[in-house]
């Protein structure tokens, strides 16, 4: 697991890394200025309250309130926008370290994208869930990192094993090695908590799942002749 992350950082200088970062940054700052700039439009031309004094109050603090949210979901909406490019990070990080391997499999731009969106839905659903266990001490770590751990591993396992494995085996690997994947996954979670690192987890959890899927293709059986 460690030798997966290290190369995985050891390559965010590769061109291809670079260009997921640089195009999941300035999509999600756009959308966000974008997002930020309507609602203090639309707070600026409607009067919530009569009091003019209060209702400048209104905007001012609805407009500050926007863009702390904006910061907030920042990191979850650069996530979902890199799953749009991802398949470039695999293919440099295989190009690198496996260059002997066949063309993979390909998803379309909406597979793609409802990849992420589902993975996002999924987690917020449950973290919602499981939100009073968040107010316990100690507990509210091991949940969040546990089941966050739990969906970031089958989400990006799934992706990058799709690629040169069929469902089958797919589910074969996961059976057989749930807790070093979950334990993978886990540790892309760290990744995604941490500022500044936890805009470059998706780029980092999916090279790091590459070189984990690859070890782990290896340890298949073989297909028995005639089977």
């Amino acid at each position: 697991m460690l030798t997966a992350f290290t190369r995985a950082f050891a390559q965010l200088g590769d061109p291809a890394f670079r260009r997921v970062i640089g195009l999941s940054l300035a999509t999600t700052i756009l959308l966000y200025a974008a997002l930020v700039g309507v609602l203090w439009w639309a707070l600026g031309s409607t009067a919530l309250v009569a009091l003019p004094w209060a209702d400048l109050l209104v905007d001012v603090l609805g407009g500050v309130a926007a863009f702390a949210l904006a910061l907030l979901l920042f990191p979850a909406v650069v996530s979902t926008v890199a799953g749009l490019f991802l398949d470039d990070v695999a293919d440099a990080v295989e190009a690198r370290h496996y260059p002997g391997l066949p063309p993979p499999r390909r998803q379309s731009m909406a597979a793609s994208l409802w990849a992420g969106l589902r993975l996002g839905g999924i987690a917020v659903v449950l973290n919602l869930v499981v939100l009073p266990l968040y107010f316990i001490p100690v507990v509210n770590l091991v949940v969040f990192y546990a089941l966050n751990g739990y969906l970031l591993s089958r989400e990006y396992f799934e992706m990058v094993a799709l690629r040169r494995a069929t469902a089958q085996e797919v589910w074969e690997m996961r059976r057989r090695h749930r807790v070093h994947l979950w334990l993978v996954g886990a540790g892309i979670t760290v990744i995604a908590t941490v500022p500044i690192l936890n805009m470059l987890f998706p780029v980092i959890g999916t090279a790091a799942m590459i070189h984990v899927a690859q070890r782990l293709q290896a340890r298949l059986p073989a297909p028995q002749e005639g089977a």
